[in-house]
């Protein structure tokens, strides 16, 4: 048997029909997770319902001994969220694991994007992410665990034209973040992956490569599932942190603050806040902050002594 080993376990995976998600499913069937394979089946922009791919995915687990099921509802409307966790406590009794992977791209920006290019991002990116994490966690609770692993990226750091994408991606870390400390009582554990894969909407053809192309790097979607599955394991050490994968490389990526400057003696004007530009930038010294009362305590840490 594994050391990581899913056995009794239920995994719910959306935007599982196609590439990243597609390779947690079978990662974590593969390794004795029952599976409730979830995705739309639309566009990579959001547009068209198709029931084939989630089935596929179903009938390749399968195939290959495991356990799953395809479900097919909208992870952005609060109906589908509930549904699709339902989905997971009708075929297999309980959920253990919410993988939320299901996301769209419509490459816009400044001054072109419109309200809807970003609304349509923050409801299946932020909102699915809520929609589905709101429904499992009486479940969690009720059992006292659950592991969560919400879908961020790399794109938060800024393309010129990914504005709506961003905002959405950066709004699961804020999730992420607070439900990391609601779950804590509880034994669930929420964190985030921003994965690295040429696919379709990374700019990636339809149907991934199975080898490298001479001269291109190898991005497989594969090689992001090892880290998606050791989060969702019941041995993740960690809660509310972000991780990249991708190409055979794994790490940590992470808000940090700069000491700064620290004004006494009165009010602080704009001279002072440019005379001591440098110091506010300075990156020696900086720290990583648990939470906004880590941060709060670190940040005040002068006015009380320290």
């Amino acid at each position: 048997m594994s050391e990581f080993s899913f056995d009794g376990r239920v995994a719910v995976v959306t935007g599982a029909g196609r590439g990243i998600g597609r390779a947690h499913a079978r990662l974590l069937a593969a390794r004795g997770a029952k599976v409730v394979v979830n995705d739309l089946g639309g566009s990579m922009e959001g547009e068209g319902t198709d029931t084939g791919p989630a089935q596929q995915v179903v009938d390749e687990i399968r195939a290959a001994g495991g356990e799953a099921v395809a479900d097919t509802h909208d992870v952005s409307t609060e109906a589908g969220g509930r549904a699709i966790v339902d989905s997971a406590i009708e075929h297999f009794g309980r959920i253990d694991v919410l993988v939320n992977n299901a996301g769209i791209i419509r490459w816009a920006g400044l001054p072109e994007v419109d309200l809807d290019n970003l609304e349509r991002h923050l409801a299946v990116h932020l909102l699915g992410s809520f929609n589905t994490l709101r429904a499992a966690w009486p479940h969690f609770v009720a059992q006292g665990y659950g592991r969560v692993v919400l879908t961020t990226s790399s794109g938060v750091l800024g393309l010129p034209n990914n504005l709506s994408y961003a905002a959405a991606k950066g709004g699961t870390i804020g999730l992420a973040r607070s439900a990391k400390l609601a779950g804590e009582p509880h034994g669930i554990k929420v964190n985030l992956i921003a994965p690295a894969a040429m696919t379709r909407m990374g700019g990636g053809p339809e149907e991934e490569p199975a080898e490298a192309a001479p001269g291109q790097p190898y991005m497989p979607s594969d090689a992001v599932a090892p880290m998606v599955a050791y989060l969702a394991h019941e041995s993740c050490p960690v809660s509310g942190e972000i991780y990249t994968a991708g190409a055979g490389r794994f790490a940590r990526l992470f808000i940090g603050s700069t000491e700064g400057y620290a004004h006494e003696g009165g009010p602080a004007s704009i001279e002072d806040v440019a005379g001591n530009w440098d110091a506010i930038n300075d990156e020696k010294g900086y720290y990583v902050p648990a939470d906004l009362m880590a941060w709060s305590g670190a940040f005040l840490k002068h006015q009380y002594g320290g």
